[in-house]
């Protein structure tokens, strides 16, 4: 069993920076991706990046490459999600995701039926 906690959310005005952590708790956690997802009120989940335990170089959606950072720490088993340069798009829920990918690619990364663990999320709000 994986159960994952997300914390650091909060309130931030615009321009502004936030971190969020991922504490992944079970057995194994190098061998799983971790993947962060948000879904703002009225919309659709969406993938914001993932990172895998390999020392590969995370993706990253569009709306955010650039400003967030996913890095891992596999000793303390957390994945952080550095957020910089917040817009009030950027509003809503955070989720991060544990799953076993077959293959390490943007799509596969980006496809929340890929992951099978979930936190409950933690609300990120940019003020305008």
């Amino acid at each position: 069993q994986v159960q994952l906690v997300e914390s650091g959310g909060g309130l931030v005005q615009y321009g502004g920076s936030l971190r969020l952590t991922c504490l992944v708790s079970g057995r194994d956690f190098k061998s799983y991706e971790i993947g962060w997802f948000r879904q703002a009120p009225g919309k659709e989940r969406e993938f914001v990046g993932a990172i895998i335990w390999k020392d590969l170089l995370p993706y990253y959606a569009s709306a955010v490459n650039g400003r967030f950072t996913i890095s891992r720490d596999n000793a303390n088993n957390t994945v952080d999600l550095r957020m910089n340069d917040l817009r009030p798009e950027d509003t809503a829920v955070y989720y991060c995701a544990a799953g076993t990918l077959k293959y390490w690619n943007f799509g596969a990364a980006g496809d929340p039926n890929n992951y099978n663990y979930w936190g409950k999320g933690t609300q990120v709000t940019v003020s305008s």
